[in-house]
């Protein structure tokens, strides 16, 4: 931190500099304080000379959106400068240092602080990855080290620039800080991108150094392309995951879910609990914060300071952009125009117009402007001072939703459903020409003080009034978890006549019909499924036993412990559920066992025992509480135990495949890109085949049917084949961005899904296309979860953004449902996505995050 310079800003909108706090490439990092003199914020203002450049302006308000979109956890939400105010963004000051400042001060960090770093950052990347995007903002002065855990200041290229400039006809040069062996060889990047640069992250946290990307560029990139990581200095629990993230292939690298998970299983914002800075950073940190607060804006009248003025965008001709202009293209090396010297071929232009092929840039990564991007006016976030820095938490795998558009709220409509505290919230607005209603006429949500007694009314609630066409009906009753409660892990329905909940703290039961708790129980805390065993018991399974409720009370009627239970695997680890069938439910579980090192010849040492990964796959009756089978598989990635989903359960046989993230560097190489599903007898568990079907990857969409097939997403297309030989039956043609969703089956129809937010039906025998439909989402958020009614009849559709129910049938929209997205009026903003729970034929509870909404269906 140091004082202002001469020529530095004075203020950017309602906020006074104090400070210089760091410089990047692109941008100048200050302190200021709000308006109302409370609170201190970072602005982060773009460097003059580049918020001239059209092209940089545009990525600038492009990243900005992503932030707004990514804002929680590690990332604060930001306040953006309004149109014609320069490019800067503010957002909550909190004391921290970055990556880079860290290792200058502490050196390499200890190997608990580089597992709550990594497990944070892979957090916030398996959050962008769901939503079907890159994140690409990762580098040593982008990632801050805070008291609570990291921190990110950047959200896509230009953020993690190493060098950026303007040039001539509009273009703007970026290199990139850290590139990836695809992007080496002119490839462009993908979620496993993100990925390896991650390693190279942990890498230099660990040790200092970064392993093949020190250097000179050109030397650098060839090493990234060819050369292996040097990992000895690395600390042996995490040399395997730094590994992993560094394979060349991008198909070989974990996700990014898998990766937080192994280096904090207790979630990074428990595992930094207690401080997880070395002595030397926790000082910095403090002293930072002192010196924060010691600074006074300067008395009197500010002067404003330089400013950087609007600037027309301007094609390289000279004529400005229409709206909806080409938002430009990379250059090749060589330069946009035949003839022109002194090119960097390590940089990747952007133009703000033109017709120009791209080609690869062997030493950058490649930066394209998203398309929806253009001469329009910035977005508008919200204003003032911004929010307080929220506590740092392990995020949830999504993305936020688009801003709503304002409207006026319509008058409150009466309720059918219990409606308690005074808190609950009003959720109905319409939105504009799109014709996107959201809520219902009045929909409202319990406050933390309104649901916590046992059910008192044993009456149903009344049928809601029909809704008006396009709005969803009103719900019969609303219940929200109380802000100052954990948020769900699960929820399940039971009998269809409780919805179960499991947090950190206990197992919640809401009665069905009402909406009403029953009970609540903390004995039961950490249950991570809800099931059915049988007519009478609730069946939890958790980390490490299985226990079964009364439905009446929340009581424990009987506790399984894994170590008592199966035998001759102690300390048993296990996946989530693979998936249950009646009374069966299966799963997989390893434990590591000591194999003693063979006894040495005469006048030779012994060698060194080794340690042994054995895992399981079980079937297990939850009625008669007794392992069925077990047969023994392959083990998983580290530590070892492998996750299977279930494909398809039919009368004689089960398909799994195991999750992509559990698969290790020697399943990916063998399954050259392809997944392998695995068919196991259901009597007896007898390992029936290992199967690759087309080129269906280890993380495409699956699942199959009771006749035998098995439908999965290849390439753009959603194949059929026969699980029996693994012949080809059909193929549904995709677009280039359409990438298939898990497909529904039901009857003769199979309901499928894909990332242009489309969910049709077609015939399941013969791939013929009976109806398809858009949820009018924006595309680019991944792909709707789809789900039947219990009559059929209807199909739900749920994204981050919405749910959208059709007429399974026939594909008329019926309803669009969006709620509020925070849970009290001064809680915290909500981005988890939408999920929805068929509950008997004639209803749906929607799910978002801790508030339930139950409604009517055909």
């Amino acid at each position: 931190m140091e004082a202002l310079r001469q020529d530095d800003p004075r203020r950017f909108g309602p906020y006074t500099t104090l400070a210089r706090v760091r410089e990047s490439a692109v941008a100048v990092h200050f302190l200021a304080r709000g308006a109302d003199r409370d609170g201190l914020a970072l602005v982060t203002a773009a460097r003059p000379a580049l918020a001239s450049v059209p092209a940089f302006r545009r990525r600038f308000w492009s990243e900005a959106r992503t932030a707004e979109r990514l804002a929680g956890g590690p990332v604060p939400r930001p306040d953006v400068s309004p149109e014609g105010d320069g490019l800067w963004t503010a957002t909550a000051y909190v004391p921290a240092v970055t990556l880079s400042e860290a290792i200058g001060l502490a050196g390499p960090l200890p190997e608990r602080a580089v597992r709550v770093l990594g497990a944070g950052l892979a957090g916030t990347l398996s959050r962008v990855h769901a939503s079907g995007a890159v994140f690409q903002g990762l580098a040593p002065g982008t990632v801050l080290v805070a008291e609570d855990g990291p921190r990110l200041t950047a959200f896509g290229p230009l953020g993690a620039a190493a060098h950026a400039e303007a040039r001539e006809r509009g273009q703007l040069s970026v290199r990139l800080g850290y590139l990836t062996p695809e992007q080496v060889e002119g490839q462009e990047a993908g979620p496993a991108s993100d990925l390896f640069v991650l390693g190279l992250l942990l890498a230099y946290a660990a040790t200092g150094t970064t392993p093949l990307a020190d250097g000179p560029a050109e030397e650098a990139a060839e090493r990234i392309a060819h050369g292996s990581a040097e990992l000895g200095s690395v600390p042996v629990g995490l040399r395997a995951l730094i590994a992993g993230c560094l394979s060349k292939d991008p198909a070989g690298r974990p996700t990014a879910g898998s990766v937080a998970a192994e280096l904090a299983p207790e979630g990074a914002a428990d595992r930094a609990q207690g401080g997880w800075l070395p002595a030397v950073l926790a000082a910095a940190v403090t002293d930072q914060a002192a010196r924060a607060r010691a600074l006074e804006p300067p008395a009197g009248p500010v002067d404003d300071g330089p400013r950087v003025p609007p600037v027309e965008e301007r094609t390289p001709t000279g004529a400005a952009l229409p709206d909806g202009g080409a938002p430009g293209h990379v250059v090749p090396p060589g330069g946009g125009h035949d003839g022109d010297p002194g090119e960097d071929s390590r940089t990747t232009r952007f133009l703000g117009t033109g017709a120009r092929t791209p080609r690869s840039d062997r030493a950058t990564a490649q930066l394209t402007l998203p398309e929806e991007v253009t001469n329009a006016a910035p977005p508008r976030l919200p204003a003032a001072v911004p929010p307080p820095a929220q506590p740092y938490a392990h995020p949830a795998f999504t993305a936020a939703p688009p801003a709503l558009p304002a409207a006026a709220p319509p008058a409150a409509a009466p309720r059918t459903g219990p409606v308690t505290g005074r808190r609950a919230l009003l959720t109905a607005v319409a939105a504009g020409a799109a014709g996107l209603v959201l809520g219902g006429a009045a929909v409202a949500a319990l406050g933390s003080d309104g649901s916590a007694s046992a059910t008192t009314d044993e009456k149903p609630t009344a049928e809601p009034r029909p809704a008006l066409p396009g709005r969803p009906p009103e719900p019969r009753w609303t219940y929200a978890r109380p802000a100052k409660a954990p948020a769900p892990l699960t929820a399940g329905v039971w009998q269809d006549r409780l919805l179960v909940l499991t947090d950190t703290a206990g197992a919640t039961a809401v009665d069905l019909r009402t909406g009403r708790k029953v009970w609540e129980r903390a004995d039961a805390a950490g249950a991570q499924s809800v099931l059915t065993a049988g007519e009478d018991l609730c069946f939890l399974a958790a980390p490490t036993e299985f226990l079964w409720l009364s439905p009446e009370d929340g009581r424990i009627r009987h506790r399984v412990r894994f170590a008592d239970q199966f035998d001759g695997v102690p300390d048993m680890k296990v996946a989530p559920l693979t998936g249950q069938s009646g009374s069966v439910l299966w799963f997989t579980g390893s434990h590591t066992v000591t194999v003693r090192a063979p006894k040495p010849k005469k006048g030779k040492k012994r060698g060194k025992d080794t340690q042994v990964v054995k895992a399981y796959f079980f079937a297990y009756d939850v009625v008669r509480r007794e392992e069925v089978w077990r047969v023994a598989v392959p083990a998983g990635r580290a530590p070892g135990t492998p996750a299977y989903r279930l494909i398809a359960a039919r009368n004689a046989d089960l398909v799994v495949r195991q999750d992509a993230g559990t698969l290790t560097p020697a399943d990916v190489r063998a399954g050259q890109g392809k997944a392998v599903f695995r068919c196991f007898d259901r009597t007896t568990g007898k390992p029936l085949w290992n199967r690759r079907f087309g080129t269906v990857a280890p993380g495409g969409a699956a699942a199959g049917d009771q006749e035998g097939r098995l439908f999965g997403a290849v390439g753009d297309d959603l194949g059929a084949f026969e699980t029996g030989s693994g012949k080809p039956l059909w193929t549904l043609n995709g677009t280039a961005s359409s990438v298939f969703g898990t497909p529904v089956a039901a009857g003769a129809l199979l309901h499928t899904t894909n990332r242009d937010q489309e969910v049709g039906a077609v015939e399941r025998a013969t791939g013929k296309v009976l109806w398809r439909r858009s949820t009018e989402v924006p595309a680019g958020d991944g792909c709707p979860a789809l789900t039947l009614s219990g009559s059929g009849r209807t199909l739900l559709a749920a994204d981050a953004s919405q749910v959208t129910a059709f007429a399974a049938a026939d594909g008329r929209r019926l309803w669009k449902f969006q709620d509020i997205g925070a849970p009290a009026p001064d809680g915290a903003a909500v981005t988890a996505p939408y999920r929805v729970l068929a509950t008997g034929k004639t209803s749906v509870v929607v799910q978002r995050e801790r508030a339930f909404y139950a409604f009517p269906v055909e």
